[in-house]
């Protein structure tokens, strides 16, 4: 089917959209030229966005509240990127009009409850229309999902199998997480409070799975001295999205990492006492994302802030005879706007450039790009994989 677009941008007059934007625009720059838009309510903020960053693309109206709007413009692109959210409030039409349409379709969402519903109205849907429809393409949940799929993958060559555990501990951290990400964490709070399924989705570490539940998995939720890492451990906030990807990737590759595996995320914090009250000190800290302290969406770091920022993640894995494997995932920026925006956008091209031959479905970063994607991220989104040990 002909397209008008290879890439429409929806929402891109906002902080993280217009980051977007940037970014392409300098892909243009350097690359052969693709034929992309800006989408979103208001033509005006969109042609300002345009002058600012260069953009050589066209300006399309779209509105969340026009569901007509929406199915033109996935009639009409190859890819959407949105970063329209909360996508609990405002996603839902985007993603139903890219499953009929067989549109392809990328975001930032870190909305587990969400991501359930979608799954369950439209992954059939997309599979028949061949839309990939590709959550979480952000700091949340790349980094984790690829990290281990990376490792397994380095397992499976060095000992011949998985590795039925592995831990993602963040080793450091500059850098804030989005005014999206507060607004749908706060969003994703007011839902459970209200439906007690919907808080019990959320505490299921397979909730993401439809059909397969695995072994018990660690909660996360509490400090605690790490022996394998030397170090005192916080809860992370990303734990709760990033884990469920990573189990649905693992249903979704057909059980690749295997039937028994167990997973979970923490921050080191350090040894010692220092350690240890740095990390009550998170713990007691992540409350803050309830309530109104947190970052307004359109919000976001300076320019120098986002350059300056950066984050360090270690995978510890175990195989079957407790062999040890480490390896790294580290990006160059900030990793709720910088990075993200980067990644993001690179999710978009190798679904154009890389994914011939992927069916159509609800899917993971790890099952749409495959481990491939490391290298796409490593040479143009300043995201690194390495091993360690092992």
């Amino acid at each position: 089917m002909s397209r008008d677009f290879d890439i429409a941008v929806f929402g891109a007059s906002g902080f993280t959209g217009k980051l977007v934007a940037e970014y392409l625009a300098l892909r243009d720059k350097t690359d052969a030229p693709r034929r992309w838009a800006l989408a979103g309510r208001d033509l005006a903020k969109l042609a300002a966005v345009q002058t600012e960053t260069g953009a050589d693309a066209a300006l399309i109206h779209a509105d969340s509240d026009d569901p007509a709007s929406l199915a033109d413009l996935a009639r009409r692109a190859r890819v959407v990127i949105t970063t329209v959210g909360p996508y609990q409030l405002y996603g839902s039409p985007m993603v139903a009009a890219c499953a009929e349409a067989g549109t392809d379709y990328v975001d930032l969402c870190g909305e587990t409850a969400w991501m359930r519903a979608m799954i369950d109205a439209h992954d059939a849907k997309a599979k028949a229309s061949g839309a990939r429809i590709v959550f979480s393409c952000g700091f949340d949940s790349i980094p984790f999902d690829l990290g281990v799929a990376y490792l397994q993958d380095v397992a499976r060559r060095r000992f011949g199998a998985p590795c039925p555990r592995v831990k993602g501990r963040v080793r450091k951290l500059k850098g804030t997480f989005s005014g999206g990400t507060a607004a749908s964490f706060r969003a994703t709070l007011a839902a459970a409070a209200k439906d007690p399924a919907t808080l019990a989705l959320l505490r299921d570490p397979f909730a993401l799975t439809p059909g397969f539940s695995g072994p018990k998995q660690p909660s996360g939720n509490k400090p605690e001295y790490d022996e394998d890492v030397q170090s005192w451990s916080a809860p992370f906030i990303m734990a709760a999205i990033n884990t469920r990807n990573v189990h649905r990737s693992n249903q979704l590759s057909g059980g690749a990492y295997g039937a028994d595996f167990v997973y979970d995320e923490m921050m080191l914090t350090g040894p010692g006492e220092k350690g240890e009250k740095t990390a009550r000190a998170i713990a007691a800290a992540m409350n803050d994302m309830a309530n109104d302290k947190g970052p307004k969406p359109g919000d976001g770091p300076s320019r120098a802030e986002q350059e300056s920022g950066l984050y360090d993640v270690l995978f510890v894995g175990y195989g079957p005879d407790n062999q040890r494997l480490d390896v790294s995932v580290k990006g160059d920026r900030d990793p709720g706007y910088g990075s993200t925006s980067k990644m993001i956008s690179e999710s978009a091209i190798a679904l154009i450039e890389d994914s011939a031959g992927v069916g159509g479905g609800v899917m993971t970063p790890a099952a749409a790009f495959g481990v491939k994607f490391t290298e796409r991220l490593a040479s143009r989104a300043g995201v690194s994989f390495a091993v360690e040990r092992g």
